[in-house]
């Protein structure tokens, strides 16, 4: 209780859920990487109907969750200064909590 008080005092409960968001946004890119990988070294049409019906549903995946990062300013694919200017800000705030 006292964690989730101070997390909302000191603005870091936004932060865990930018972290867990974009920790989810990685590996669902990797996801997508991998199925698509899968689907090119398939033995069998139906392996490979099964594999791409499931990079289908991991590229969904990732676009829902890019929107919903883009949607709280937390992501910004299209604009390459700005995503770097948050990231900086990032490794900041990451590198000024205490161990």
């Amino acid at each position: 209780m006292l964690n989730t008080i101070l997390e909302h005092l000191t603005g870091m409960d936004q932060m865990t859920d930018q972290v867990i968001a974009m920790d989810f946004l990685v590996n669902a890119k990797s996801g997508v990487r991998n199925y698509a990988m899968a689907v090119t070294e398939c033995a069998t049409p139906e392996v490979k109907a099964v594999l791409e019906k499931q990079l289908e549903e991991a590229i969904d995946t990732h676009e829902r969750i890019s929107a919903y990062m883009i949607d709280r300013g937390w992501y910004h694919p299209h604009l390459v200064n700005e995503q770097i200017r948050l990231d900086l800000q990032n490794i900041e705030t990451a590198v000024g909590l205490p161990s």
